[in-house]
This record gives C-alpha cells, structure tokens and sequence, in this order.
C-alpha cells in the first residue's frame, strides 16, 4: 500500500488503521472476543466504504457481516515451523493477485 505507519498486531485492541494516500487499511483481530459486540456494525461499515481496505483475522465470529464474495485466506500449522496456507479467490476478485509472484 506504500504506508508508512508502524505495523502492530490489533490482538490486544481488537483493530488498528493504517492510511495510505486516501487508501485506509482497517485491520481486525477477533481472536480473545467471544461476541464482536459494536464492532460488527462498525465492520459492515467499513466493508462497504471503496477507499478502505478491511483484513479480520478470526473472522468466524462475524462471518455473517462478512460478504459472500471475499478473499479468504487460511493459515494452518502443519508443524512447529511449517504452516499450510490455503486462498480462496472468487474469480470477480483475482485481480487482486496479478501483482503478486
């Protein structure tokens, strides 16, 4: 995205925002939360915004305010070191790989 913000894992604040000239990266971590509470709403929100780009990780607890068509990428240990990691691209959205090798 060419940000210059410090990247930090949200686990303890649940989300964290980074700009990027008028590009926004809302980051979510629902991992420690067992209800999203507001949060949900303020996800929907920002889902539908075009100038904002939104990555939830333990993404099951608001799987419902989620779009149908997403970029789901799965991460999975297969060891101490190794893990197995897994992207589903539906085809409306592939052109978010064609920079990637």
């Amino acid at each position: 995205m060419g940000s210059s913000d410090k990247v930090a894992s949200p686990t303890f604040t649940v989300s964290k925002q980074y700009t990027a000239g008028d590009l926004r990266l809302v980051h979510y971590d629902f991992y420690r939360l067992h209800d999203p509470g507001l949060l949900q709403y303020e996800l929907a929100e920002f889902i539908d915004d075009s100038k904002i780009i939104t990555v939830v990780e333990w993404a099951d607890i608001v799987h419902d305010v989620l779009p149908a068509n997403r970029f789901t990428l799965s991460i999975k240990s297969t060891g101490d070191t190794s893990r197995q990691i897994t992207a589903h691209v539906p085809t409306s959205l592939a052109y978010l790989l064609s920079e990637v090798s």
